[in-house]
């Protein structure tokens, strides 16, 4: 609303000023590249962890903060992992089957099939192989209905978005003298 000498604000939406995750990739060096990739995952393992399960992984449903962060800033799609059924695609019946274009088992709702995120999320060669060298496990539906299940058990894991030797303490974690950071902020991509 505006008055002679006043704009007032009632109602505002901020947001960190982010590169879409999908943008960054595509202009990443391999070294840029594979941290961003370990980031993205780690940022799906803490939704996860916190009982959320980001429905659209997609790449450019993540972004990259000015300091490295890997991000998740689509919540339409947001569920409960607890709502979730994670289940492995059945075997097929016959070969007719498995090399139909139409899925051979039932299907519900809330089902999702980790196994078909390469799919979807890997077809870049160099993204696939970060992926695969940091979150292979986040391709298996073992791997999400053991965190579903830790959540319906109301376990909610701990999320540290800093590494041990820059977290407060009882007892100071130390880090070896020349090992590299992975929380080092990723390297600028110009948009």
């Amino acid at each position: 609303e505006e008055t002679d000498d006043t704009i007032v604000l009632r109602h505002v939406y901020i947001e960190r000023r982010m590169t879409p995750l999908n943008i960054y990739l595509s202009r990443a060096s391999d070294a840029l590249l594979e941290q961003a990739v370990r980031r993205y995952g780690d940022a799906i393992r803490e939704l996860a962890g916190a009982n959320i399960f980001p429905g659209d992984m997609l790449y450019k449903n993540f972004g990259v903060t000015r300091l490295g962060r890997v991000v998740f800033y689509d919540y339409d799609e947001i569920q409960r992992m607890t709502e979730m059924n994670f289940r492995r695609i059945p075997p097929a019946p016959n070969e007719e089957a498995e090399l139909s274009g139409e899925t051979w088992y039932p299907v519900a709702a809330n089902d999702v099939f980790p196994e078909e995120f390469r799919v979807f999320l890997l077809g870049d060669t160099r993204v696939r192989a970060a992926f695969l060298k940091y979150h292979a496990d986040l391709l298996s539906a073992e791997w999400w209905q053991a965190c579903r299940a830790r959540a319906a058990q109301g376990r909610i894991e701990d999320i540290f978005p800093y590494e041990p030797s820059r977290r407060l303490s009882h007892s100071r974690a130390r880090t070896t003298p020349g090992t590299s950071n992975p929380f080092a902020p990723l390297g600028a991509i110009n948009v």
